[in-house]
């Protein structure tokens, strides 16, 4: 019983001695699998997708902050345009809340509706009912400048993201070239050496998988976002043909 104690307690003690794998070799064992071979055509590759990821989420969280910084001052432009009594109260606030695509939507029809009614003292959202009221001569023309506005407000929203469609579309592909190369090299390294033996041929394919595993890791967050976006922007495009609507009813009530 002795002599097994004292055996267990060596084997425990070069246990001891020697690092857990998988522990702290991770990052060395891929620094040194993409640098393996020196400057070629695999380390191209990964430079190509490190490019495409880094732009990607430069695109990603600028869509964030802007789609946030909308939504937020489209809820504040609402709530002043059903609180105000004339059109020229909520033409005075669009200043501060320019990101809003609502404010595009309303500043358009607000333009052809003073066009229209140039002679009179300016439109009012809401008037008293009384003699003498302006009236718009076409009302299909104010509805035509809220479907251009819509459209202009609708490519802003939209900008950029087409690339993270194209990010999750070639990235993928990018990544499978370079390991369709990358398990060529592999294959004549087996030949110059002459051996399939393991130590010969996992090193080259190892190599090889990490572009894929790169194309992924670029593509795979791309294609979130992209329809994150996507339907963010649907849900845009549905508030301003609501609210095109909404400034139609308003106009058609008292100017016409």
């Amino acid at each position: 019983m002795r002599t097994t104690g004292f055996y267990a307690l060596a084997l425990a003690a070069q246990g001891a001695g020697q690092p857990e794998a998988g522990t702290g070799q991770l990052g060395t064992d891929l620094t040194t699998l993409i640098l393996h071979g020196g400057f070629g055509p695999a380390q191209i590759v990964l430079a190509i997708l490190v490019i495409f990821s880094a732009v990607s989420w430069g695109v990603i969280l600028y869509k964030i902050w802007q789609y946030g910084r909308s939504a937020r001052q489209s809820t504040t432009f609402l709530d002043v345009f059903r609180k105000s009594s004339k059109f020229s109260e909520v033409q005075a606030v669009c200043a501060t809340l320019g990101h809003s695509p609502l404010v595009g939507l309303f500043q358009s029809g607000y333009a052809e509706l003073n066009s229209q009614l140039r002679t009179a003292a300016g439109p009012e959202a809401k008037p008293v009912p009384g003699a003498g009221r302006p009236t718009l001569k076409s009302l299909d023309a104010v509805d035509r400048a809220l479907l251009r506005a819509t459209a202009v407000e609708l490519n802003k929203l939209e900008r950029r993201v087409p690339f993270l469609a194209t990010v999750a579309s070639i990235t993928p592909f990018i990544g499978l070239f370079g390991t369709v190369w990358g398990i060529m090299e592999a294959f004549q390294q087996i030949g110059i050496a002459g051996s399939s033996s393991l130590g010969v041929v996992a090193p080259g394919i190892a190599q090889a998988l990490v572009t894929t595993a790169a194309g992924l890791f670029a593509a795979i967050p791309a294609v979130y976002f992209y329809n994150q976006f996507t339907n963010r922007v649907k849900h845009f495009a549905s508030e301003m043909d609501n609210f095109a609507l909404e400034f139609l009813n308003i106009s058609e009530r008292n100017f016409t």
